[in-house]
Formats: structure tokens, sequence, C-alpha cells
């Protein structure tokens, strides 16, 4: 995994400020460059945990996230309605939480990654060009395992972070 350009996806954080403090460090010790969040970050309280100089955030909101208006706010418009599509360093990046496009995204193949997330369950694997990642957990309320996914895009190799 080359370093120049690594991006970490997270999902479902829940509220849950000892593991995005964690997850944040690992991204600052790993030299993330982006954090995508894939919805139910929940409360707008979370939003300095995840702002940090020298790491781009890009999130979506989940169908926990009810305070949309002071989320945007704190999140300095960062996060956006989904299903969102975005080109991102030269690739074609399809963020959503549920997984209510995921067929017709994966099955058109016009994006390079799509990122889901809601099931609290990992799922990664590549159909055709495109690469689906959905981080499991970072909250790991539901499951019992609080994951993350740390993906170098310019060759799509990617890490299964767990959280402990």
């Amino acid at each position: 995994m080359s370093k120049e350009s690594l991006w970490l996806i997270i999902s479902d954080s829940h509220d849950n400020i000892p593991n995005v403090n964690k997850i944040v460090e690992i991204a600052k010790k790993r030299g993330i460059s982006k954090i995508f969040h894939l919805g139910d970050i929940v409360s707008p309280f979370l939003a300095p945990y995840f702002l940090h100089d020298g790491i781009e955030f890009l999130g979506i909101f989940g169908n926990n996230d009810g305070e949309k208006l002071f989320l945007m706010q704190k999140f300095q418009s960062k996060l956006h309605n989904g299903p969102y599509e975005k080109e991102i360093d030269g690739f074609r990046v399809f963020l959503m939480h549920e997984p209510y496009a995921l067929i017709p995204a994966i099955k058109s193949q016009l994006y390079d990654f799509v990122f889901y997330g809601h099931t609290h369950q990992i799922d990664i694997r590549q159909e055709g060009k495109t690469l689906i990642i959905n981080p499991g957990e970072s909250c790991g309320y539901l499951t019992g395992k609080a994951t993350a996914v740390i993906l170098d895009p310019s060759n799509k190799e990617y890490e299964i972070i767990e959280i402990q």
C-alpha cells in the first residue's frame, strides 16, 4: 500500500467518541488524506473529532442523522444527502448510506468505487471495474466489532482495521 493518497472509509459511528478518537489517531499515523463517512454520525458534536487540518472529510447523511441543519453547519457543508457521486483524485466515487441504489450503481460500471454503510456488516468485493466497500460499523454496537477500511485508490489495495 503506497502512502501517496490513502483514504479511510468509515460508517455508523453512532456517537461513539472513544472509537472516533481511535480512528482519527490511526488516520493521522497512517497519513490518510481523505476520510469518507457513510452515514449515522448521529450528533453534531462529533464534528470537531473528524475535522482536522491535512485530512479532507466527505460524508453523507444516514437514517439516524436527524439534526441535519446543525450537522451541516458543524461539518462545514461537508455532509451531503445520499446517494452522492463525485470525482475525487481522478476516480468516480458513489456514496450512499442505505444500499437502495447499490445494484444499479454496480451494474452501471460508471464508478471506480461504490461505498455504502447502514448494514453494519463488512462487504468488500470487486465487480467489473467497481470496487464496492462497506466498512462495517465503527461503533461496534451491533456486531461487537468496530471496523473501518483504509484504501489505496491507485491500486485498489485495502486493509480492514479493527478498532480496539
